[in-house]
């Protein structure tokens, strides 16, 4: 079990790795072994997840998620499989983490009263350019 908070721990048995070969540092080395971590987790089906941090993490995981609800977690930053590994498990609690705190639902306040006058005094000072508009072309001869 990994922990992710004290009352929410995912099942290792729900993640999949794959090792892939990597880019970046590691010379000759790169292009013999798969030192890359493809972290492969299905939120859609995980048993660890509650509902509403399983919608969540669907929610907030972005490009991150298939289409069939699998969250992949690429990790090649650093040069061994083992440090990748342990990177993206990392990563992938982190966003577990954010997705199970709950969203602070937001608190309707009431406009200042500087705020209110600022706004009336705005439309009566585009009511009278568009008065004074409409007063320049009142006079003008009109085309036939």
């Amino acid at each position: 079990m990994i922990p992710v908070t004290r009352t929410l721990s995912l099942d290792e048995n729900e993640l999949e790795f794959r090792f892939i070969r990597a880019g970046g540092p590691g010379g000759q080395n790169v292009n013999k072994v798969a030192s890359a971590v493809q972290l492969r987790f299905d939120v859609g089906r995980s048993r660890s997840l509650p509902p509403e941090v399983r919608a969540r993490l669907l929610h907030c995981a972005d490009r991150r998620i298939s289409g069939d609800g699998v969250l992949v977690i690429t990790a090649q930053r650093l040069r061994t499989q083992t440090r990748n590994r342990v990177d993206a498990i990392a990563r992938l609690v982190a966003l577990v983490r954010s997705a199970a705190r709950p969203v602070k639902k937001r608190m309707a306040g009431r406009p200042t009263r500087a705020s209110r006058e600022r706004r009336l005094e705005h439309k009566r000072q585009r009511g009278n350019l568009k008065r004074q508009r409409g007063a320049r072309f009142a006079g003008s001869p009109e085309k036939d």
